[in-house]
């Protein structure tokens, strides 16, 4: 669930009321933004509604609004896309005010005028202010700065990173180290950009190595009132998506810091901009470097809210309603540090991960998600199950706090990035802000390493047999253990575990059992107590701590074995390319990407897994699999006997 926003301050930084007064707000979004957005409609009195996909029927967002309108349509990622159906379910609900949230349609120009035109209250910039920086290359140019031409680019000017002129999320976005690969990498930029934003322009920008994603958030008014409220640093970024943000940016001289204010006060201005805003740089060499505006509340905005003591949303809809902001902002104080949890499992190369989320739990922080126990994770939508936020006076303890949070976060029924947030808290690269946008291209393997709990197994046995011996109780004559055997989800890592019933209890060797119950298990391993809480749900699998388990049965079941070079689905999703030429017949070499899987939005590239002959192609653009389903075969066998 959202939590609330301690030590608001927004009654004492709006120096007019508005002239508008919204009754009821339609949030244009699903998931975590829409409970953000509804949390504070009900700390103003504010109905609200929600819009909702068919996968999205029994959504959190859609139970945690007052009431609720469906937008008709197939594809149910595509339906929060179509603007025209969003006005009108405003307009069946009696909204007064349209919030776009982030993402879908939240930056596009077009739908804002809708909302405009049918007479309903536009929360957020203005049409013409989206529209001037909806395009990266048309914004460098606002600030003064003419884009690198991509057919001019030189040895010299290596590395560069080519980007999507539309849209944003990594999407679209390749860096380029050789020459040789820059007209493959544009060609490939152009297709994804295109299906993922609806435009396939791109350009290409220096990729400053050793840089620090640094962002300003503004907020403007109708009055000509600008906020900067002070720094954000996005440095730990994976595949380009921010994984780890934090506020202030640490460690930037102040002389740079004015510097950055100065530029994002200015890029408002050139856009006559209104509302809340985000204007992005990276920071290299002590300088800063334009990198783009986002017209939109941005997702890391509660580490702002935290240090300047304002609710964002709040101040978003009091200045559609015509508030003007006070002169200048209220000071900043402490720190705060938020980290994204997602839905994916680093062993299989970070794939985004679908299923029942059991129970999401994360102590003592700010929690903003869209999910809560019981719900289903699709594959329709991002994989971002919420933002844990942590506030405190200062850096130290605020990174601290969080770390510990995530540890003691209970995240049952889907692999996570939990505990790549929790080293990367506490990783001393970070901990002494000396990081870079490299951070995790040296550093995601040992961090990413799987670290299980080697008695885990144990407890999940011992919790399984307390009050059921299988021989009807303890025996007076010493007997051979009883074996449970076990398996790591989602490894595949199989453990053979031996305990006794004795008249005390059960046992086991190495370690002292002090207490076995259903839901706890207590062990001394080497004099240290240890408390093991376990869980259990209906998909026959056992959670020790965080650490999955299924209980197997002692003879081992028969398994369906796949053809050799068998190239299967790691997810389910859509195909969206082949690489060129791919037919039946072909011959492919070891690590060449063959097809392209969209998921979660995100797109997967399915390599060859040896070189040799492609005999069979299931795979087509357009096609909807499964996860596991069979895409391609390469005959590695017939290619090693041609040689």
């Amino acid at each position: 669930m959202t939590s609330t926003t301690a030590g608001t301050t927004t009654g004492t930084i709006i120096s007019t009321t508005g002239t508008t007064a919204i009754r009821s707000i339609l949030v244009a979004n699903r998931g975590e933004i829409a409970c953000r957005v509804f949390r504070t409609c009900r700390d103003l009195g504010i109905t609200t509604v929600a819009v909702y996909s068919d996968a999205d029927a029994d959504a959190l967002h859609v139970r945690e609004a007052d009431t609720a309108v469906r937008l008709p349509g197939s594809a149910p990622a595509d339906t929060y896309l179509r603007g025209e159906l969003v006005v009108k379910a405003a307009q069946a609900a009696g909204a007064d005010a349209v919030h776009p949230g982030y993402g879908f349609l939240s930056e596009n120009a077009d739908f804002a005028r809708a909302v405009l035109d049918a007479g309903l209250v536009w929360i957020g910039p203005s049409p013409e202010a989206i529209a001037s920086m909806a395009s990266k290359t048309r914004a460098k140019e606002l600030m003064g700065i003419s884009p690198m031409a991509v057919d001019e680019v030189t040895e010299a000017d290596l590395p560069v990173l080519v980007k999507a002129a539309s849209g944003g999320g990594g999407r679209g976005m390749r860096v380029v180290r050789e020459l040789d690969a820059l007209k493959g990498e544009l060609a490939a930029a152009r297709v994804e950009a295109a299906g993922a934003f609806g435009d396939g322009e791109v350009f290409v920008e220096p990729y400053l190595e050793g840089g620090r994603h640094v962002e300003v958030q503004i907020m403007a008014d109708a009055h000509d009132t600008v906020w900067a409220l002070g720094t954000r640093d996005c440095t730990l970024q994976r595949r380009h998506q921010k994984v780890i943000e934090e506020s202030p940016a640490p460690g930037l001289a102040a002389a740079l810091v004015e510097e950055l204010h100065a530029q994002a006060v200015r890029a408002a201005r050139v856009t006559g901009y209104r509302g809340a805003g985000t204007v992005e740089f990276l920071v290299a060499d002590g300088r800063a470097h334009f990198l783009e505006m986002n017209t939109r509340l941005q997702v890391e905005h509660p580490v702002t809210e935290a240090v300047f003591g304002v609710d964002l949303v709040a101040l978003q809809i009091q200045v559609a309603e015509g508030a003007r902001l006070a002169e200048e902002p209220p000071p900043a104080r402490g720190h705060a540090v938020e980290a994204r949890l997602y839905a994916e499992d680093p062993a299989a190369e970070w794939a985004p991960q679908t299923g029942t989320l059991h129970r999401l739990s994360v102590p003592g922080v700010r929690l903003d998600t869209g999910y809560a126990g019981g719900d289903t994770i699709g594959v329709h939508y991002d994989p971002m199950l919420a933002k844990a936020v942590a506030y405190a006076p200062t850096r130290a303890q605020a990174l601290r706090g969080l770390a510990g949070a995530l540890e003691r976060a209970v995240v049952h029924g889907l692999v996570t990035n939990r505990e790549l947030l929790v080293r990367s808290l506490r990783h001393p690269e970070f901990v002494e802000a000396r990081m870079d946008t490299g951070f995790y291209d040296r550093h995601l393997a040992e961090l990413a390493a799987p670290a299980p709990d080697p008695y885990a197994p144990l407890a999940a046995a011992l919790a399984d047999a307390h009050g059921r011996s299988r021989f009807g109780g303890f025996r007076n004559l010493a007997s051979q253990p009883q074996v449970k055997r076990l398996r790591s989800e989602p490894d595949g890592t199989e453990h053979e575990v031996r305990y006794r019933h004795t008249r005390e209890g059960l046992s086991a060797e190495e370690v002292r059992v002090l207490s076995v119950s259903r839901e706890l298990v207590l062990l001394e391993i080497d004099g240290v107590r240890r408390q093991f809480p376990v869980s259990r749900y209906g998909d026959g699998r056992v959670y020790v701590g965080n650490t999955a388990l299924t209980i197997l049965p002692l003879l081992p079941e028969p398994t369906v074995r796949q053809e050799p070079g068998s190239l299967l689905a790691p997810m389910p999703g859509t195909v969206v390319r082949l690489a060129e030429g791919l037919a039946e017949g072909a011959r492919v070499q070891a690590g060449q990407p063959l097809i392209w899987l969209e998921a979660m939005k995100m797109e997967h590239r399915i390599c060859a897994p040896a070189s040799g002959t492609l005999t069979t192609l299931h795979a087509a653009p357009g096609r909807q699999v499964e996860v596991g389903a069979l895409l391609a075969v390469v005959d590695v066998v017939q290619e090693e006997q041609s040689v």
